[in-house]
């Protein structure tokens, strides 16, 4: 696991200095920077190759960093992130059963608002009602936040909506590609699915003690299994080419504590409003299933505390908070 705090801060500092550094720096110079031994600076350099990033050492000529890992390493994610709240510690690992499940555990602890989890792989990452959400390593974005916002429990719903739109406004930004938001949370493109978010929280009496909030985005698959191929997409697969995943998740990092303060500060309305201009479920004949009761008719609306509104063929508006919407719709513009 690497995080952004822990007992080596030697190793952020090493890295520190060499990404600096325009031309290759002495071990000895390294060391009387940072008030570290040859050997210790030795040790940490070796590290920091064991998790991916390419450094060039000659003992006449000191280290050069040549190159980044292909991972979304904490000293990675943080550099030049522009966040004030989101701003971690950042807790990262290769193999993790569920990025919402370890932050929960954090969060019980009294983790603070900001810390992130991410996992180059999941081996059982989840989606709404308990699905599985297919984690391949080194290819998605699988985080997780902590939040605590005082507010009731009853405006979970407006959170999870506003991750999502964090979401279009993250991919738009590096990708120029649009998604469209099937409600509640699935990113859409092209009638495929490209990600999803899953809130979870803790509360207690009428407030909310921690909201954790999940992200699953495919980046860079290039394949996917054969049950998923006709409904799953992802990001490399509509543009034509591999993404910086570390760009992407500071981009989400960014927008969504842009509109989490607004939120915050200036309540829902604006965000519902830019919600909706990217759904791709309203104006459209679906059937929600709530476990073994459906419920079928156009969907014409998202009320203000985030309930999707269903005209039924009765004539009568029904407030849907929860379930399954089938069949998919198409959206996403691609572009």
């Amino acid at each position: 696991m690497s995080m952004s705090k822990g007992p080596d801060q030697g190793l952020g500092a090493v890295l520190k200095v060499l990404r600096g550094a325009t031309d290759p720096i002495s071990g000895e110079r390294l060391a009387g920077q940072l008030g570290l031994s040859r050997a210790a600076v030795w040790k940490r350099v070796h590290r920091l190759k064991a998790m991916g990033y390419i450094i060039e050492g000659s003992p006449r000529r000191g280290y050069r960093l040549l190159g980044l890992p292909d991972k979304l390493l904490a000293d990675e994610v943080l550099q030049g992130l522009k966040t004030s709240v989101l701003t971690g510690p950042v807790h990262h690992f290769e193999t993790l059963d569920s990025t919402n499940n370890y932050a929960k555990e954090l969060a019980a602890r009294e983790a603070p608002e900001g810390t992130v989890v991410i996992a180059e792989t999941q081996t059982l990452g989840r989606g709404r009602l308990g699905r599985e959400w297919d984690s391949p390593p080194g290819v998605g974005l699988y985080v997780s936040v902590v939040l605590r916002p005082q507010l009731p429990p009853m405006e979970l719903p407006q959170i999870t909506l506003t991750a999502a739109v964090a979401v279009v406004r993250a991919t738009h930004r590096v990708t120029h590609v649009t998604p469209g938001i099937k409600w509640p949370n699935d990113l859409i493109v092209h009638g495929k699915k490209l990600g999803g978010i899953l809130t979870e929280m803790e509360t207690e009496s009428d407030r909310i003690r921690h909201v954790v909030i999940g992200l699953g985005l495919n980046v860079n698959n290039a394949v996917f299994p054969p049950e998923l191929a006709k409904t799953a997409t992802s990001l490399a697969q509509v543009v034509g080419g591999t993404l910086s995943r570390v760009e992407l998740l500071k981009a989400w990092l960014e927008e969504f504590e842009d509109l989490y303060k607004r939120f915050l500060n200036q309540g829902f309305p604006e965000i519902l409003e830019e919600w909706k201009r990217y759904a791709v479920t309203l104006g459209r004949a679906v059937t929600v299933r709530q476990g073994p009761r459906e419920i079928s008719g156009q969907a014409v609306d998202v009320a203000s505390d985030g309930a999707l509104l269903l005209l039924t063929p009765a004539g009568e508006i029904v407030r849907v908070t929860s379930g399954e919407i089938t069949p998919e719709p198409e959206g996403g513009s691609g572009v």
